[in-house]
């Protein structure tokens, strides 16, 4: 089982928006790390859905459909929608775990795609 964090402006696209539509494609991602590790996920991949902006919180999870990485450069990952997280976690809490002292969610602060430790995942579900 793999594990990410996909990051979103929520004014362009929150939890919300992902509650009503229950599936969705992932897409307008353009760093090469970011996309590299859209190509690289398999369907049954988990992931956290955080919102960037002013809120900086993770605020539910999502389950991988499918991957179509045939353009390496616009892989087309389809997602549907898990649950709100019974906890939000924000950023500055995601800073004070050591889970995350090597992540780079911390380090690289811009990439929109972060793959996730199972740990980290278990973190932010419990």
């Amino acid at each position: 089982m793999s594990y990410y964090l996909f990051k979103t402006e929520p004014e362009a696209y929150n939890f919300d928006d992902f509650l009503r539509d229950q599936e969705t494609v992932w897409d307008g991602v353009s760093n090469p790390a970011a996309v590299k590790n859209l190509r690289e996920m398999k369907p049954g991949a988990k992931w956290i859905f955080y919102h960037t902006g002013d809120e900086r919180t993770a605020v539910g999870t999502g389950t991988v459909l499918s991957v179509n990485a045939t353009d390496p450069k616009v892989p087309v990952v389809r997602v549907k929608v898990g649950k709100r997280l019974k906890t939000p976690k924000t950023l500055d809490q995601i800073k004070a775990e050591k889970l995350f002292k090597d992540s780079p969610l911390i380090k690289i602060g811009r990439l929109s795609v972060v793959p996730l430790t199972e740990e980290q995942w278990n973190w932010f579900v419990k």
